[in-house]
């Protein structure tokens, strides 16, 4: 059993990034190998069946609903942001776009988050350096304050479901060290971000989404939500065998990889019910601050870079050093307060 979920881990972690046909069917492909990952365990049952058919419904809803409401005020708002930028200093701006973007992600997800970031940026005419890091800061700060809430992005709703715990056990477990790391990114940004001009004009290709991409954007979070409920249950054996014991600070930095991997697959493949909170606050802290260093880290950053043609060199110039920053400072609150 522990040698055929060890070659479904391998193949999760790095098929992704050498087949492109399974890159461009990732959701699919997930789904496969959390069914054989719980054939594999033995626990496949009609309650998990259940589960895994419930647990994706309302991070599903919430990205459709969210979606459909911007698509129709998508044109008064980017209104609103040219009227909105030209009243206020720029720093105080960027600062805010920031802040605002990373707390509403819980609320409206971070895949509408980051959505809304592309439609900010294109209607900034940015220097291209000040644009990189207006968004390599935003994803930060949307990767970290959409976790705080179930409907905030999968990773929260596959930790929240996996502990079967309630709406707000996120936002008590590192919303004290969250929050004040999304207000820490927009002070950031207004300190270093110093575009050339200020002038305006739609500067990012991002095309009109139909009511169809929004239902199939949905479907497809749907389905990437239930694999991973999936791989999550068929990978228990693992855990138990293999990280329940670890210490928190070991797993904080082993879980840099999500820098290159999905932090909910990470996530899905990792979280217990028998870690206790402080191993929990550790795993997660891990994965979200890393997830921000390149762009296959995180759904936000997969967005925003593709609609914004940001290349993975130019992300990781900036994003690599502020990360591992990040990833210092972060360490440092775990361990100074648990």
């Amino acid at each position: 059993m522990i040698i055929g979920l060890t070659i479904i881990l391998i193949m999760v972690l790095f098929l992704p990034f050498i087949v492109p046909f399974i890159e461009r069917n990732l959701e699919l492909f997930l789904f496969v190998m959390g069914v054989a990952a719980v054939v594999v365990s033995g626990v496949l049952d009609k309650q998990l069946i259940l589960k895994a058919l419930e647990d994706p419904i309302h991070i599903t809803l919430s990205v459709m609903i969210a979606g459909l409401l911007f698509k129709w005020l998508q044109k008064p708002f980017e209104k609103g942001v040219k009227s909105f930028s030209k009243a206020i200093p720029y720093r105080l701006f960027f600062a805010l776009i920031v802040i605002i973007l990373g707390l509403l992600s819980s609320i409206i997800t971070a895949i509408i988050a980051a959505i809304v970031l592309v439609a900010i940026v294109g209607v900034l005419r940015l220097d291209r350096k000040s644009e990189i890091r207006l968004v390599i800061l935003s994803c930060y700060s949307i990767g970290l304050g959409a976790v705080l809430t179930p409907i905030g992005e999968p990773l929260s709703t596959i930790a929240t479901n996996k502990l079967d715990e309630n709406f707000f056990y996120l936002l008590r477990l590192i919303g004290p060290a969250v929050i004040p790391g999304v207000i820490a990114f927009g002070i950031l940004a207004a300190m270093i971000i110093k575009p050339t001009k200020r002038d305006f004009g739609l500067k990012a290709n991002q095309g009109a989404e139909s009511v169809l991409d929004i239902i199939i954007r949905g479907f497809k979070i749907y389905l990437f939500v239930m694999a991973l409920t999936l791989l999550g249950s068929g990978f228990e054996p693992f855990i138990n065998r293999f990280l329940i014991d670890m210490s928190p600070y070991v797993l904080y930095w082993i879980n840099m990889i999500s820098a290159v991997l999905d932090n909910a697959t990470l996530a899905a493949a990792e979280i217990s019910t028998q870690m206790d909170n402080h191993t929990i606050k550790a795993l997660l802290l891990g994965l979200l601050v890393s997830g921000g260093m390149l762009i296959p880290g995180n759904i936000p950053n997969i967005i925003a870079a593709g609609k914004l043609n940001i290349k993975s060199v130019e992300w990781a110039r900036f994003g690599v050093p502020v990360g591992l920053i990040a990833m210092i400072v972060f360490f440092g609150v775990i361990v100074l307060f648990g």
